[in-house]
């Protein structure tokens, strides 16, 4: 509906359309009254998404308006469906008192939101971040900016190229991402989402990103001696990115968010690299075959009881340390706190009185607190004593620095305890948010409110004492208000402060100064009392703001012990081990063990096996063995144990030395890739060829079944070539573990010094087989294959087809053309078989022959016929 004639609309409906041009891109809530309301395309857009009635203006009548809404204290899950559908949401507030307005109550856009803006804890997931990120595509170099509002984190870095910022951004699950509109790169969503970015992207004007403008903005938030010591100005590109955030927020929220104070540069230089493919095949967040939390690693190791801690663990998940003395300081404290156990649960209870202060913070810098968040926040300070008592219990070096570190903030739970009902309203205009005795004009109001009558009592005696006049009364009608009346027998005692308002028969009405101003009290004592305790809750709340870096520099401490209790809880339940950790090369674990595999319901149990690793005799280990024996899951389970020791954690085995990795790669099975039309084959070699390229001497590679994307022989010939790269590379000779079901890999042991064998145990029981998963020295000496199939439920008659097949092949058995006789035992079309010799290969079809032959069976004479026959053959 496109309306061309503003002066045609009501008054309320050009404010509308007038503010609404100013965000053309957003679904407008238009706050009327107690509801928002939408009208035109944003009612019709918004209806369908909510699935609301659609209703209309001037129903019935022509020129009728449509238009749909919600209660405003019910907004919050409406506004999370709309951004979860991809729209931005502005907010339009009255931000006048619709009594005190003279025409059209004013109306303003008090924020926008956007998925990278949410602010509302039930919109948020609690244990995750939410970033807005921007990019700014220089030429030479990007510059990259993410921020979680809720939060205030604030972090920024300089990339080298595209290469460069999807490895780096691998795992940070930006929910928004901003660029110029001058910078549409096409390959741009597609290459985020291959690395679990499945964001939306916004295109804002250059001059979001524009140099002086950034400089400008990030001097208006952080001290200049923080941005010196960053050194932005020798990194324009990461400048322009934070720029273009800070623009944004300040463009949709209307406000300079006191809690966004800290910038801190984005490095992986410290820590071990993880990308995307990595996280994705270790399943460190979500499992492969569903995406499902559940059987995740983060979900078994996630027993924080804060929402704080479960963000920060899974940081650290996301990035392990790299320094062993920084990984030694974690595991020391995680040891401290396991091995303390009545304490450990003292302070594990303490903790999980503490609520969400980092996003309460957010909330109230950002001027959208309550009552409730300030509640919430108060009830987590009163913990805060009792958690610093127990703290003060242990003696390693890092808890002694959290200890040192949290701020009780006794001030701020006290204001708070003084100024805030204990079971406040969730809306701040309601009153019935403040306690008495906080402010002396509020506790007259609430006094006029619940003891008006006495009031009048109290007046019209101290009145007839004043005048004499004992039959002197206050009254009340809805016309004149308050007056005092007096008979006219008294008028002659009327004192000069009385002012006439009315006269009867027999009376006279008159009023005071005293009570003119009670009237004036109590006829809008409940509007005032509103008024006055939503102007005194703001001002708390805007003290506290000023007091926002105390709390998040606690919060920060609070998350990190949640994180340490939750892995030494973990520890002491499933009985794994602190890990020695250096800087050598070997791994050496005895009894590892999968850390998810093992919590699932197996009927025969979990079987530990050993693992002995390092850059020298032990740096390529073939593990061959039928599928489903194991080999997947050993393989995995390192580099878990690996990964869990650069965390921090303790790990399952029963002894663990880790010699710390700089990054762990993974090629672990395929799929194809049908929008980048890339087929199994081509993902799998994609993936090995990011291996090569980046691993170092002192990375971990776990590599399984490569080369099974195409023929046998390709796939062998690359399988080989791969792991005699890795083994002899004098900028690789990197600590890889190979599983292949190819088993002429095991002949890499006989001429690599560095290479060993070894397979999963298999035990036969006539035709059957029973998987041991234990992993032994040395090579499987068969596939089991049909086995495999038979235990997979195969059908029987394909069973048989296929050993009658394997006997034919393992016995050489060659048909006139000199190839395997697996044609025979099922006769097949003639046609089929009079076209085969044209298909045949004849060099192929001798190195088969000679590959089946068992020599061993065969007399001198049946050699020279084998011989001549082909000799005839290839001279044909």
């Amino acid at each position: 509906m496109v309306i061309t004639d503003l002066t045609s609309l009501p008054p309320a409906m050009r404010q509308y359309m007038e503010i609404k041009a100013g965000y053309g891109d957003c679904i407008l809530l238009f706050r009327m009254g107690d509801f928002y309301e939408m009208f035109f395309e944003d009612a019709v857009t918004a209806a369908q998404a909510l699935e609301i009635t659609l209703t209309s203006r001037g129903k019935g009548r022509e020129g009728s308006i449509p238009m749909c809404g919600f209660p405003y204290h019910a907004a919050s899950p409406y506004i999370a469906k709309l951004i979860e559908k991809g729209f931005k949401v502005a907010i339009c507030e009255q931000v006048e008192d619709p009594k005190l307005a003279k025409g059209v109550v004013k109306r303003e856009v008090t924020r926008v939101v956007t998925p990278g803006l949410v602010l509302d804890a039930e919109n948020l997931p609690a244990g995750e971040n939410n970033f807005l990120a921007a990019l700014a595509l220089l030429p030479e170099m990007w510059g990259m900016a993410f921020l979680d509002i809720s939060t205030g984190e604030f972090r920024v870095a300089q990339l080298k190229d595209r290469e460069d910022l999807l490895a780096q951004t691998a795992g940070l699950d930006f929910r928004e991402i901003l660029l110029a509109e001058t910078q549409r790169e096409p390959w741009l969503p597609e290459a985020l989402a291959q690395t679990g970015n499945r964001c939306q992207i916004n295109y804002v004007p250059e001059s979001y990103f524009a140099q002086e403008a950034a400089f400008s903005l990030l001097r208006e938030y952080f001290p200049v001696p923080q941005l010196r010591s960053m050194a932005l100005e020798k990194h324009p590109a990461a400048a322009a990115a934070a720029g273009a955030i800070l623009h944004y927020v300040k463009e949709t929220q209307k406000t300079h968010p006191p809690h966004i104070n800290r910038i801190q540069w984005y490095e992986t230089e410290g820590y071990l690299v993880l990308d995307d493919i990595a996280k994705r095949n270790l399943e460190l967040f979500a499992t492969i075959a569903d995406n499902r939390k559940e059987g995740s690693l983060f979900h078994i190791l996630n027993e924080t009881v804060t929402a704080m801690g479960a963000r920060r663990l899974r940081w650290w998940l996301n990035y392990p340390l790299r320094r062993p003395e920084k990984i030694r300081e974690r595991l020391g404290a995680v040891g401290e706190i396991k091995e303390s156990h009545l304490l450990r649960d003292d302070l594990r209870k303490t903790l999980a009185r503490i609520y969400d202060l980092e996003r309460l913070a957010g909330r109230i810098a950002m001027g959208v607190a309550n009552g409730r968040d300030l509640i919430a926040l108060k009830n987590s300070l009163l913990a805060l004593p009792d958690l610093r008592v127990l703290l003060q219990k242990f003696s390693t070096a890092l808890l002694c620095t959290l200890t040192s570190g949290i701020d009780e903030m006794a001030d701020i739970a006290a204001l708070i305890e003084s100024a805030v009902v204990e079971n406040p309203p969730f809306t701040l205009r309601e009153g019935g948010i403040i306690k008495e005795g906080y402010d002396q004009e509020l506790d007259k109001l609430i006094i006029v409110m619940r003891d008006g009558k006495q009031w009048i009592a109290m007046l019209e005696e101290k009145e007839r004492q004043k005048t004499g006049i004992s039959t002197l009364k206050v009254g009340f009608n809805s016309i004149f208000g308050y007056y005092l009346e007096v008979t006219k027998a008294n008028a002659d005692k009327i004192p000069d402060n009385y002012i006439r308002k009315q006269t009867l028969v027999n009376a006279e009405r008159y009023i005071n100064q005293e009570l003119k101003e009670y009237e004036d009290v109590v006829l809008h004592a409940e509007d005032r009392r509103k008024e006055k305790e939503y102007d005194l809750f703001l001002g708390i709340r805007n003290r506290i703001a000023g007091e926002i870096k105390r709390i998040q520099d606690t919060a920060s401490l609070v998350a990190d012990l949640d994180a340490l209790a939750s892995l030494a809880d973990i520890a002491e339940r499933y009985k794994y081990t602190c890990p020695h950790v250096d800087e050598s090369s070997e791994i050496i674990i005895t009894d590892g063990r999968h850390p998810v595999v093992e919590r699932i319901t197996l009927s025969q149990g979990f079987v530990p096996n050993d693992l002995c690793l390092d850059a020298e005799q032990n740096r390529l280990l073939v593990i061959t063995g039928p599928n489903m024996a194991g080999k997947s899951t050993y393989i995995r389970q390192v580099a878990l144990i690996v990964l869990m020791t650069q965390m921090g954690s303790f790990v399952p085995a029963a002894r663990a030395e880790i010699g710390v990795a700089d990054r762990i790669f993974t090629r672990i099975g395929a799929a194809d890739s049908l929008v980048k039309g890339q087929s199994t084959f081509m993902v799998e070699m994609t993936e090995v060829a990011n291996i090569l390229q980046h691993a170092t001497a002192r990375s971990l590679i776990i590599l399984d079944e490569v080369g099974r994307g195409t023929s046998t022989f390709d796939g062998l010939s690359i399988a080989w070539a791969v792991a005699e790269h890795i083994h002899d590379s004098k900028q690789l000779g990197t600590r890889t573990l190979f599983a292949t079901h190819y088993h002429e890999m095991t002949d890499l042991a006989r001429t690599k010094k560095g290479a060993k064998n070894y397979n999963i145990a298999v035990k036969e029981i006539g035709e059957r087989i029973i998987f041991l998963r234990k992993i032994v020295e040395g090579a499987a000496n068969r596939s089991y294959g049909i086995q495999v199939a038979q235990l997979a439920g195969v059908p029987e008659e394909v069973i048989v087809r296929a050993k009658e097949i394997l006997q034919n092949l393992e016995k050489g058995e060659l048909d006139e053309l000199g190839m395997p006789k697996i044609a025979r035992g099922k006769k097949g079309p003639a046609k089929y078989r009079a076209q085969l010799s044209l298909f045949v290969d004849d060099e192929k079809a001798l190195v088969a022959a000679l590959r089946a032959l068992n020599i061993m069976n065969m007399t001198p004479l049946e050699a020279l016929q084998w011989i001549n026959q082909w000799k005839q053959r290839i001279e044909v």
